[in-house]
């Protein structure tokens, strides 16, 4: 009997080794998710009788000698505001269009589906990728898998919470203001945001059109790069995607010669969990172990980019949303409504300068990365919080929250950042820690990524609800 993989990586080479097929990979993601998704709340829409047609075929192709690389037979959840022909996209939402992107598939899906990935179903997430938990319609909430009564962090939380629980092994999220990276440190896995203009983000319902990026999250930083080489590249449908290799990365033993800033301010404020500081510095001294020099570095424009982040994806949210908004804004979730409303404050000289400021920080990082290669901060300085808190719709709740999330800063200057697990807190909960590079250079922070998962086994660990999943043996 072989034990089910962990790791996209570990999958990949267990189907080419003959230990497992694609069919049993794909079954134990359908067991899977029959067991623990109604209460995760992972899933919008199955493909259940599609995934495991794909997965024969991957079967019968690599059997036969035609290897499509290392995503080929691989189970995927998909973001539902990702158009993919086998099924609808809703965004969450009961105002977008039942026919948007009807038979067609993203770019991102269609290479996907090039590449062998056996595509599960579409995730959950929040109201058109911006908005917060809410019961009130028909839509499942998505939980956290390390605790269900904690939120999994929006807004790819079906996509975070279905990797941390083994529904399946990677999948896309998307990222304006920390929703990959959010829902990977709090889910306890690995999410990668993409240089701005690394992945065509055509055939996505729109948040913000100068700050939305599409990436992986799976189990470890060696499998987001797998996904990464997928999905990166030109398209024709997206001006904004531009034609820049991605080469794929070195596995180095050290760290020599590799210069990191570390980052402190703003990162530890007041309310943080206790367990942060300890995990960052452990975090760093690996780096320093494995060769790594350090200095401390603040980043420029700090409060200036959370606000152009905010405002930026207010006025562009605002922009897709105003024909709707107009005669069905109270279809809309509370908290989405209030985004645009907040969109609607904003003067077009304000919506000016905020991109002036994005370009005068930009210039202060590509500065400040001549002396340093890789930066390092937390993610986010609390773990998962009680979801019920946010399900009140408390305005005052929701404010703190933001005060302890650091992901929006580098949607704003559009820099690569990659979100890793460094550890737990005393309730078990998972910590996270963020590696930001220069522009297209996503091979750094996954080399160093790789590196520190090497040396720690915080991605492998499993919640309860997936080691139920994990115990079920695959035959050999």
């Amino acid at each position: 009997m072989t034990a089910v993989p962990r790791t996209l990586t570990e999958a990949a080479s267990a189907l080419r080794s003959g230990a497992v097929t694609s069919r049993e990979l794909t079954e134990q993601s359908i067991a899977s998710a029959d067991r623990s998704d109604p209460e995760l709340g992972v899933y919008l829409h199955r493909f259940d009788d599609y995934a495991l047609a794909t997965s024969d075929a991957a079967d019968a192709e690599l059997a036969a000698g035609v290897d499509r690389g290392p995503l080929h037979g691989i189970p995927f959840g998909v973001k539902d505001i990702l158009a993919m022909a086998e099924g609808p996209t809703t965004a969450q939402s009961t105002v977008l269009d039942p026919g948007w992107g009807a038979g067609k598939d993203a770019p991102v899906v269609a290479r996907l589906k090039q590449a062998g990935a056996v595509i599960t179903g579409k995730t959950s997430t929040m109201e058109f990728a911006c908005g917060m938990p809410d019961e009130s319609k028909h839509f499942p909430v998505p939980r956290n898998p390390w605790d269900p009564s904690t939120w999994p962090g929006g807004s790819s939380s079906g996509t975070g919470g279905g990797v941390a629980s083994g529904m399946f092994l990677a999948g896309l999220g998307t990222d304006t203001g920390g929703s990959i990276r959010i829902p990977a440190a709090f889910c306890g896995i690995t999410g990668l945001m993409p240089t701005f203009g690394r992945v065509p983000k055509s055939g996505c319902v729109p948040l913000g059109y100068s700050l939305d990026h599409i990436g992986p999250m799976a189990r470890s930083a060696q499998d987001c790069a797998a996904v990464l080489e997928v999905i990166a590249g030109p398209h024709a449908s997206d001006p904004n995607c531009v034609d820049a290799p991605f080469p794929a990365p070195s596995w180095p033993d050290d760290l020599a010669g590799l210069r990191v800033g570390v980052v402190r301010d703003h990162h530890f404020p007041a309310g943080g969990d206790p367990a942060l500081p300890g995990a960052f510095d452990a975090t760093v001294a690996l780096l320093t172990e494995a060769g790594a020099s350090l200095t401390p570095v603040a980043l420029p424009y700090w409060h200036e980019m959370i606000t152009a982040d905010l405002l930026t994806m207010g006025c562009e949210a605002l922009a897709y949303h105003r024909t709707d908004a107009q005669t069905r804004w109270t279809d809309y979730y509370p908290a989405t409504r209030a985004m645009l409303a907040q969109g609607a404050l904003v003067s077009g000289a304000d919506y000016v300068q905020a991109q002036r400021m994005r370009r005068v920080a930009q210039d202060a990082l590509r500065r400040m990365f001549e002396n340093i290669d890789v930066i390092v901060c937390p993610t986010s300085s609390i773990a998962a919080p009680p979801l019920d808190q946010y399900l009140s719709g408390e305005t005052d709740v929701i404010a703190t929250l933001f005060e302890h999330l650091h992901t929006p800063y580098w949607d704003t200057v559009g820099n690569p950042v990659l979100a890793l697990p460094m550890g737990f807190n005393a309730d078990g909960m998972p910590l996270s820690v963020q590696l930001a590079g220069r522009p297209f250079e996503e091979a750094g922070l996954l080399r160093v990524g790789q590196l520190l998962q090497t040396r720690t086994d915080w991605h492998l660990r499993m919640p309860e609800l997936g080691k139920a999943a994990e115990s079920t043996e695959l035959a050999a």
